[in-house]
């Protein structure tokens, strides 16, 4: 076995999928979760299981562990930094303040040149009001919304009064935009500041929940090239290490405009599984563990489906062709809308 040990902080099926790219590394897994139900369980060389307030077994955690990373931006941000007390976490904490933060993941952009949609932030009702001009649009929780929670789609001011929405919340109210391609693109960014950058991802959501990648994604080379280079900037900017994830969109009259960044492994880089020589979540562990940089081969084409609530009780019973390759994330609930498993289709090459 290595001598290394990978804390990953979080437990669900990101997480399990970097353990599963890590042991193929030879690099040993804690993984820190709050719950013994989790998809990372049975592919992690340890669950560490506590409560994330108590400083105590944080400490006990951190003492494990060489390096610590994330699963989810969301992860609590005091128990990161009291993480990297101890031991280097990547990427920075500090980075995730912002791209949790819409408003401030907004300003990041305007920062660095970064065309983005219109936009406001609101406080409350009155302020909604005297940004009429950007009606109709998405009014959307600045902090913790993921898969359209906390996220309403308002078509006038009258709307509002269709939802319970918590004024007590700060909101940022994004003008709706004709979108013509959604597409995101993911890279990597090693300790020696070498850069990978994978073929774009071209995505498909319905009710704000990814439902198809395809790969590589239609878009047009200058539109490609711009995109490439405005990660590079937001890897540069922030001394990223490790795997993250660009959205962006092309609208109606051919304009780039970036939606948002995940400081992780991301959804649409499934595929990458299959299509690769080397997946994101190869290159996330190489990353964060300092190993030896592998440069990316033109991928192979194919698409990702990701499957949702009860429909994962019928792919449980299919049979798959040889180039169909079917991902279970052992959830026992299958909720609505919950993302329970997916499957990769590579095309014949």
């Amino acid at each position: 076995m290595s001598n290394f040990t990978l804390g990953i902080c979080g437990s669900g099926q990101l997480s399990m999928m970097l353990c599963q790219a890590a042991k193929k590394l030879n690099i040993n897994t804690i993984v820190l979760s709050e719950t013994n139900e989790a998809p990372a369980k049975n592919y992690c060389d340890e669950l560490f299981v506590c409560d994330l307030r108590d400083k105590d077994k944080i400490k006990l955690f951190s003492s494990k562990i060489d390096c610590a990373t994330l699963e989810f931006e969301n992860f609590n941000f005091e128990t990161l930094k009291l993480i990297e007390e101890f031991k280097p976490v990547y990427p920075r904490p500090e980075i995730n303040l912002i791209v949790q933060n819409r408003k401030l993941e907004k300003e990041f952009f305007k920062k660095l040149n970064i065309p983005t949609t219109n936009y406001a932030i609101i406080n409350n009702q009155e302020d909604l009001k005297k940004n009429e001009k950007l009606f109709p649009g998405l009014l959307k929780s600045i902090t913790g919304g993921y898969d359209g929670h906390l996220s309403y789609k308002l078509e006038t001011m009258n709307d509002v009064n269709k939802y319970k929405i918590d004024f007590s919340k700060i909101y940022i109210f994004e003008k709706k935009v004709e979108i013509l391609k959604e597409f995101s693109i993911i890279a990597s960014r090693y300790q020696n500041k070498k850069i990978n950058i994978f073929e774009p991802f071209e995505n498909f959501h319905s009710e704000q929940i990814l439902r198809e990648t395809i790969v590589p994604a239609n878009i047009p080379e200058e539109i490609k090239y711009k995109a490439t280079e405005y990660t590079k900037k937001i890897l540069t900017e922030h001394d990223y290490i490790g795997i993250i994830s660009v959205e962006f969109f092309i609208d109606k009259e051919q304009n780039l405009l970036a939606n948002e960044t995940a400081s992780r492994v991301h959804n649409s880089g499934h595929i990458t599984i299959n299509t690769s020589n080397s997946s994101q979540f190869d290159q996330h562990i190489r990353a964060v563990c300092n190993l030896n940089f592998v440069k990316l081969e033109k991928m192979k084409r194919g698409k990702m489906i990701n499957i949702l609530g009860r429909d994962i009780l019928e792919y449980r019973k299919k049979n798959f062709s040889h180039n169909e390759f079917f991902f279970d994330y052992q959830k026992k609930e299958a909720r609505s809308k919950r993302k329970m498993g997916h499957i990769n289709i590579v095309d014949n090459v």
